[in-house]
């Protein structure tokens, strides 16, 4: 009988806050931000390399995909600015 591998983490897995700060201190966002702006071709950074980079950095970036910031009757919260900075990645 065939028993099939399993994959990914075991539930509770927690990476380690000295992991995370490896794979934040190395060159993966240097790299898909050079090759986001055409400085890198796909042969310098095939498929998988991209794919492989944006799962390690989801590892580490909160997800902001849906972040909902309220308040309450007597501390209503206003947003009266929202502004976009456009920033240099460390060299």
């Amino acid at each position: 009988m065939h028993m099939a591998k399993t994959r990914g983490r075991t539930a509770g897995f927690k990476m380690t806050d000295e992991h995370r700060a490896k794979i934040a201190n190395s060159q993966i966002l240097k790299g898909l931000i050079e090759f986001a702006e055409g400085k890198t071709t796909a042969d310098e950074y095939p498929p998988h390399r991209v794919t492989a980079a944006l799962g390690l950095l989801k590892k580490i970036m909160p997800d902001m995909t849906h972040t909902e910031v309220a308040g309450d009757k007597e501390n209503p919260i206003a947003v009266t600015q929202i502004s976009l900075v456009a920033v240099q990645p460390d060299d």
